[in-house]
């Protein structure tokens, strides 16, 4: 069991320092991540890592009554909050300067870390909610590598898959999206 997962079960059952010994666990690793996908955000963001963290950390421990299932659990759950985060921030600023327009997303270039515009990252979400509702698991998947910026391996850990098996996943949902976004930017959609 690693520290993290007994740090959530101590959590649950009601240790008031249990939050405080978790933070310096989990901190560093989502600084990192949220550092390296502010990276590839365009020059003039907002939002920094350190405030995407935050917010984060806030929207995970902001409720009393999650119960956390292990690491898993709460690194997918981290992958979320910022994801919505990301979403949120960029719905807002995109309603503001082009009227809520989408582009098209050559998804071929995406690897890890969400594209620096905002209608990209717009059209990319939803795309990914009707994914999440064809099949939820690859759609887990691509959170935690799109939005948070994880590897095929790393992903594959939290979601207790194997590696090879998060390849087969991330190619057939990077397909499945850049079908879904192309079909829509054309004003179709493809099954």
């Amino acid at each position: 069991m690693s520290d993290v997962t007994r740090i959530l079960q101590s959590m649950e059952s009601g240790d008031a320092n249990a939050a405080g010994e978790l933070l310096p666990l989990v901190y560093g690793e989502l600084r990192k991540l949220a550092a390296s996908k502010m990276a590839h955000e365009t020059p003039n963001q907002t939002l920094q890592p350190t405030a995407l963290v935050h917010e984060a950390w806030l929207r995970l421990t902001g409720n009393e009554k999650v119960k956390w299932n292990g690491r898993a659990h709460f690194f997918g759950a981290a992958a979320e909050a910022m994801r919505r985060i990301l979403i949120d921030n960029a719905r807002r600023k995109s309603a503001k300067r082009h009227g809520g327009g989408q582009q098209r997303v050559d998804v071929e270039e995406i690897d890890i870390a969400a594209p620096a515009k905002d209608e990209e990252l717009i059209a990319i979400n939803d795309a990914l909610e009707e994914l999440a509702k064809a099949d939820p698991q690859k759609a887990e998947l691509v959170k935690l590598r799109y939005f948070i910026g994880l590897t095929n391996e790393e992903s594959a850990e939290i979601l207790g898959i194997s590696a090879p098996t998060a390849r087969r996943w991330w190619n057939y949902a990077r397909a499945w999206l850049y079908q879904k976004i192309q079909g829509n930017n054309a004003g179709e959609v493809k099954k």
